[in-house]
């Protein structure tokens, strides 16, 4: 049974993820990239991947691992250093994508498996540390400690489903026809920009 202050949580919650969802960042820079470059089932799949991490990101939150990784700055380091690097080769990988020759596939560059692009999606989510910190701050000071279980994962489920649908409608939209006709010629241009975003995201994490 839910009580007011419940509902009020949820809804709280759930204006607050969509704020974190629609924010330009990594995650914004992968799913245009993986629609505009390789397919719209690219960019969905990476969607999932991104919601998927979310919960990993919820759990820790959930039993105070976060709070270890703040109050530990080596942890925390390994973590930034480890998500720019990660986000650095993938820009790289882009850019040279762009090199590689002719589309592999319609609304591509190159092949690019479910797996691989869930793989990218989730991994970029993971090792961002704004989600650590954001995550952890909702836990802590938005989600009250007598706070229910139920409730807490619901909270979890409403921030994961947000940045899937979110993400997805993204992916979606980058990769209708129209817009991809629009970009056919340009889209070497575009692979090498996305590319160079993403190593710069990858720097500006390495020097904040």
């Amino acid at each position: 049974m839910f009580h007011t202050t419940d509902i009020t949580l949820l809804l709280t919650i759930f204006s607050i993820s969509i704020g974190m969802a629609i924010s330009p960042g990594q995650d914004f820079a992968l799913i245009s990239r993986n629609a505009l470059v390789h397919s719209r089932r690219a960019g969905v799949s990476a969607s999932f991947g991104i919601a998927a991490a979310v919960w990993i990101h919820v759990a820790y939150c959930m039993t105070g691992v976060a709070l270890l990784i703040v109050n530990f700055p080596s942890v925390y380091e390994v973590i930034r250093w480890i998500g720019a690097a990660y986000l650095i080769y993938l820009g790289i990988m882009s850019i040279i994508g762009a090199s590689s020759g002719p589309a592999a596939e319609p609304g591509g560059s190159l092949s690019l498996s479910d797996r691989k692009a869930f793989v990218s999606g989730f991994w970029c989510n993971l090792l961002n540390p704004k989600m650590t910190l954001i995550l952890l701050s909702i836990f802590t000071q938005v989600i009250k400690p007598t706070t229910s279980v139920t409730v807490r994962l619901l909270c979890g489920l409403i921030i994961s489903l947000v940045h899937l649908a979110w993400f997805s409608a993204l992916a979606y939209w980058l990769s209708t026809p129209r817009l991809l006709a629009r970009i056919q010629s340009w889209k070497p241009i575009v692979e090498r920009l996305l590319g160079v975003l993403l190593i710069l995201v990858g720097a500006k994490l390495v020097l904040i």
